[in-house]
Order: structure tokens, then C-alpha cells, then sequence
């Protein structure tokens, strides 16, 4: 009865997650998908707790309030500015848990004598991938924290240098299986896995950090299906393909987004800086040019329409608040606003959506690229706000630029643009900006949040 009473829990934890994955795709339903999915784990954690292979509840009370304690300041306390890096923090923890069950059922087979070629095959898939996304996802972490240069990493040789590594750890793996008990090879997995997933990322640029991410939160998912498979656990194996899959999809969308391959992404060290042109000048030899708050803050309350374009500025200046007021003060003047959200703008799916949602912006006023680039045209101003690379022309003009063929919005068709940005040089990816040359534009220099607040100010006594 109790064996049956776990897997029935399972059954309707995995209906749980399916439907909360299927509400996650909606702004307005993703608040409900979040708690069918903390609900559905939560049957899936009590049903595990009378599992009987469970002999002793001190540890797991420990684990439960160790993970409480770090759980709750990275749930509440983290800014919504500081997400991305936060969710690849939790994969790393994620991936940390799926290792030591890993090298715990591996050392716990070979002191009994019980390890089968199968067992030992998902066991070195899953200490192989939860490893690698470790280090990966630290590593993402650091770069989108600041604590590591975002810029790429590579040497001489670095591509062929990865891919004999890879092939050790899988030769390894293969020899492993053969012999199970030899732990000679399952360190070598361990070790190789560990440091591939630094190797992998340190040539990525952080112009590509969403894709990585997703690509490791698929690196994730994977493992805890070898996890469940080494466990004989169906929720495990369920919930990891999920993951997996979901992880996987998400990141070929977004690679689309950027008009790149996967291989590209991985191995082209893509956001690397580019010279040959000074700071502040594009390649076509325009200059940008300035103005100040008060002459912006015309333009914009004698505006019908004023689209506002988001990007990780925004974000990182905190200014999603200052936004919203800036936003309401030209509504009461009756400016018709909108917001145009890039898939790729900020640092991972869905950043900025979440950002200004937190900020009490209406769902229905922020506008994916499909559904806003037809009313660019329309636009007598639009205020960009951080963003770089989502609103760069090169992309359509420019067959030499690495950003070339990447869809973005078609600022260049408003008829004016005003561009917040805190100084004169290159975004993120190191690519030139031929949008902040063009004779449309004009640019404020200066702190988002600051420039924002005093548009704010400036407009009350238009």
C-alpha cells in the first residue's frame, strides 16, 4: 500500500508540473503555474519522506532547515536586477545535490558489490552532467555577477583542446561501464565533467549568458534523469525531461533570436571586444549626439505615441520603478505608452518582462518584438533605455558585424529616438551601434535611474 501510495503522489506531482509548465508560458497565468509547481514538489518531497528506503530522518531535518535558511534570503532578498545570476546559482546547488547522490549510490554499490553495467551507466551520465553544470553554472554565475571579466577567455587550440577532454571523459565512461568497480575511471569522470563545465563557459561572451543558462538548466534536467534512472525514481525521470527538454528548447528559441547556432554560441566566442573604431564613433564615422533632460523631456509630452525599449541598463541601474512613474506622467497628458521587449533584452528569457511586471506595469502594455514592430513607424519617440545589440541596425546592414541576421526592433523606423545609456562606449558584446550615429537619435547621458527621475521632473513643468 505505501509503494502504491508513492507512486500515485508521483503521478499527480508530474499532472502538476505538466500543467505548471503549460501556465508558465503566459504572463498572466505564470504566478499560478509557479505554485501548482511549489505544490506539486512539495507532494513529491512528503511522498519520498515514507519511501522505506529511508532508515534515518536526522540528516534530512538538518538538509531541510540548511536549505531553508539559504533558500528563503534567495527567494526574497535577492533584487529582481540580480535574477539571472541568481538562477544560475540554484543550478549550480541543483546540480551539486544530483553529484553527491551520484558519487554517494556509486561508493554505496561498490561496498555492497551490487553495481550493474546499467546502474553504473546513468550513474556516470549523472555525476558526468551534474558536475559539469557546477562549475558551468558558477562560472555563469561570476560573469554576470562581475566577479569574472564577461568578456570571452580563449587560448591557442582551446576548441580542439575541449573536445579531447570531452572524449577522455567519454572514453572513460565507456571503460567504465565495462568495469564497474574499477574507481579509477569514475574519478576520472568526475574530474573531466568538473573541469569541462569551467572550459565550456570560459570562452562564452556575456552578450550569450541566456543561452548558457538555459543550456545549463538542460544539463540539469538531464542529470536528474540519470539520477532517477540510477534510483529506480519515476518522478525524478519525469521531472528531469522536463527540465531537460523544456531547458533545451528554450535555448534553441533564443539562439534563433540571436540568428545563431549552437555551435557558434559555444564555440565562437561571440561578445569579444572589437577595435578599429574610437569610443564613441561607428564604423561609418558618425558621432553621437547629446542632449539634455530638459530638451528630451519636450519631445516627449508633446508625443502621441512613445514606445519605451527596455534593456539590461535598466536593470542594472534599478530604474524599473522611476519607469512606471515616467510612464504615468505621459499617460495623464494622454501619450499613448508601450514597451517593446526583445526575447534576448537583459540576461536571461523573460528579464525585463519580469522586471517591469515587479514595478506594476500592466502585462498588456509590454509587447513582444512580432507584435510591436509594425508600430515603430507610428512612434514620434521612442526611449531606449540600456539596451544595445536588440536595437542595432548592423544587424540588417551590416554583413561583416557578428550580430548580423539577429531579428531586432525596428527603433530605426520611429521618428525620433532618444537613447539612455551612461556614457559613450560599446555594449555588452563589443559590437559598434550604428543606431546612436543615425541623425534620429539623440543621446542622454548619464545614470538611468538619475536621467529617468529628472525626465520625470522636467515634464511635470512642460
Amino acid at each position: 500500500m505505501i509503494t502504491t501510495g508513492i507512486q500515485l503522489a508521483y503521478l499527480s506531482s508530474a499532472a502538476l508540473f505538466v500543467m505548471a509548465l503549460r501556465s508558465l508560458g503566459q504572463p498572466t497565468t505564470a504566478r499560478r503555474g509557479m505554485q501548482m509547481a511549489a505544490f506539486g514538489m512539495l507532494v513529491a518531497v512528503c511522498a519520498t519522506l515514507v519511501d522505506q528506503r529511508i532508515v534515518s530522518y536526522e540528516w534530512l531535518i538538518v538538509g531541510l532547515v540548511a536549505g531553508g535558511i539559504v533558500g528563503y534570503p534567495l527567494g526574497m532578498w535577492v533584487p529582481m536586477t540580480a535574477m539571472p545570476q541568481r538562477i544560475a546559482f540554484s543550478h549550480a546547488f541543483g546540480a551539486l545535490a544530483a553529484t553527491f547522490v551520484g558519487v554517494g549510490e556509486y561508493l554505496h554499490g561498490l561496498h555492497a558489490e551490487t553495481l550493474s553495467h546499467g546502474q553504473t551507466l546513468a550513474l556516470s551520465f549523472e555525476i558526468f552532467l551534474g558536475s559539469l553544470t557546477v562549475t558551468g553554472s558558477l562560472m555563469a554565475f561570476g560573469k554576470l555577477q562581475g566577479i569574472l571579466p564577461g568578456a570571452p577567455i580563449t587560448f591557442r587550440g582551446q576548441n580542439l583542446f575541449n573536445l579531447s577532454l570531452f572524449a577522455v571523459g567519454l572514453a572513460s565512461l565507456v571503460w567504465l561501464v565495462a568495469t564497474p568497480y574499477d574507481v579509477t575511471f569514475f574519478m576520472v569522470i568526475l574530474v573531466i565533467g568538473t573541469l569541462v563545465g569551467i572550459l565550456m563557459v570560459l570562452p562564452i561572451g556575456g552578450a550569450d549568458m541566456p543561452v548558457i543558462v538555459s543550456l545549463l538548466n538542460s544539463y540539469a534536467g538531464l542529470a536528474a534523469v540519470a539520477t532517477g534512472f540510477a534510483l529506480d525514481n519515476n518522478i525524478l525521470i519525469v521531472v528531469g525531461a522536463l527540465d531537460g527538454a523544456s531547458g533545451f528548447i528554450l535555448s534553441m528559441a533564443m539562439s534563433k533570436a540571436m540568428n545563431r547556432s549552437f555551435a557558434n554560441v559555444l564555440f565562437g566566442a561571440f561578445g569579444s571586444e572589437s577595435g578599429g573604431a574610437d569610443e564613441g564613433a561607428s564604423a561609418s564615422g558618425g558621432e553621437m549626439v547629446a542632449i539634455e533632460a530638459d530638451d528630451a523631456a519636450i519631445r516627449l509630452a508633446y508625443s502621441q505615441r512613445v514606445i519605451i525599449v527596455p534593456g539590461y541598463g535598466l536593470a542594472v541601474a534599478q530604474a524599473q520603478h522611476q519607469v512606471r512613474e515616467l510612464a504615468d506622467q505621459l499617460e495623464k497628458r494622454g501619450v499613448d505608452v508601450s514597451f517593446a521587449i526583445h526575447p534576448v533584452a537583459g540576461r536571461m528569457p523573460g528579464h525585463m518582462n519580469v522586471l517591469l511586471a515587479e514595478a506594476g506595469i500592466s502585462y498588456e502594455k509590454l509587447l513582444d518584438m512580432d507584435d510591436v514592430n509594425d508600430r515603430f513607424s507610428d512612434a514620434d519617440v521612442v526611449l531606449v533605455i540600456g539596451a544595445n545589440d536588440v536595437v542595432n541596425p548592423a544587424a540588417r546592414t551590416n554583413r561583416s558585424s557578428p550580430i548580423y541576421g539577429m531579428p531586432i526592433l525596428n527603433v530605426q523606423d520611429a521618428k525620433s529616438v532618444i537613447v539612455l545609456k551612461r556614457g559613450r562606449g560599446k555594449g555588452f558584446s563589443g559590437v559598434e551601434n550604428e543606431l546612436f550615429v543615425s541623425p534620429k537619435a539623440s543621446m542622454l547621458f548619464g545614470d538611468a535611474k538619475q536621467s529617468i527621475a529628472q525626465l520625470g521632473v522636467e515634464i511635470k513643468q512642460v
